[in-house]
């Protein structure tokens, strides 16, 4: 989707246009995690499915055993820095507000931002917009005094014939990754670099796009080697019972804020089974009591 450009736009844009072949940027201070935060991931398909998989949110929980630290996955497939994909019957528009609410009530104080792949198919025109939307995303969710932390988006893989050659999106993925890292230096953010990684050259995706849990483990194993995590006195089964965990987790929290019927419970027919929607909340209890688990769980 190819948005509208505007002349007035900020300095920011300039400087992703001229740096669009510069190298990634490295924060100020090393990526890290405290005791007692509470991260939320918000973006697009990569988000969403990691939610299902859980290999690089394992990770981050057990880089730090001896820190309280919940997540929350709010990713969208096919989504946008305009929410594009979150306004179910509604505009987009709604469900950007919809989305800014729900973070809210979270109260993040980190937040995890996952957008680029499907925007960069408006091209070298789109460019602009992307940044100058993501900048009003930052902007909106500023008042929350969250940490921003950026991921750039994939690499995208040849697949196997018929399907069409994914990786020829690349070069164009190429500037908006770039974007990111400019857009994270303006915010003295740090960047987990994705389209930096160096991945083993075996098919890691479903359909040139689509990260599998091969993929996502992949993935997971070079983000520790690029921001210097390793798992403390684990072992590779109790990583993996946590794993197992953290999925379930995510799981349940996914139907927690996106049921099935969301339509009748909060929707514009909630007039029918609007009464029902008392019971999300009982998701909660039940998020919390595997939270306790992985934090039993990760203890060496």
């Amino acid at each position: 989707m190819i948005r509208g450009f505007d002349r007035s736009f900020s300095f920011l844009t300039f400087a992703v246009v001229v740096a669009l072949s510069s190298t990634s940027l490295i924060a100020a201070e090393p990526f890290q995690l405290k005791d007692q935060d509470r991260v939320v991931f918000l973006g697009a398909t990569f988000v969403e499915r990691e939610g299902q998989f859980g290999y690089l949110e394992t990770a981050l929980t057990t880089a730090w055993p001896d820190r309280q630290i919940t997540f929350r996955n709010l990713g969208w497939s096919g989504d946008t820095v305009w929410a594009d994909s979150r306004g179910i019957f509604d505009p987009p528009h709604v469900g950007y507000q919809r989305m800014l609410e729900l973070v809210k009530e979270l109260k993040p104080t980190v937040i995890v931002f996952g957008y680029g792949q499907n925007e960069s198919y408006a091209g070298d025109a789109g460019l602009e917009s992307f940044v100058r939307q993501f900048e009003k995303l930052c902007d909106d969710l500023k008042p929350m005094n969250a940490r921003f932390v950026f991921l750039t988006p994939t690499r995208l893989e040849r697949p196997v014939p018929p399907l069409p050659d994914a990786s020829r999106q690349n070069s164009m993925l190429a500037k908006y990754a770039e974007a990111v890292r400019q857009l994270a230096s303006h915010r003295d953010a740090p960047v987990i670099d994705l389209f930096a990684l160096d991945l083993p050259s075996a098919k890691l995706t479903e359909n040139g796009m689509h990260f599998g849990p091969d993929g996502y483990a992949a993935i997971a194993q070079a983000v520790r080697k690029q921001l210097k995590l390793e798992p403390r006195g684990l072992t590779s089964v109790q990583e993996e019972q946590i794993r197992q965990q953290i999925v379930e987790k995510n799981m349940l929290f996914f139907h927690r804020w996106r049921p099935q019927n969301i339509t009748y419970l909060t929707g514009f027919r909630k007039h029918e089974q609007g009464n029902n929607a008392v019971e999300i909340a009982q998701f909660d209890p039940l998020v919390e009591q595997i939270e306790v688990k992985v934090n039993e769980l990760k203890k060496p």
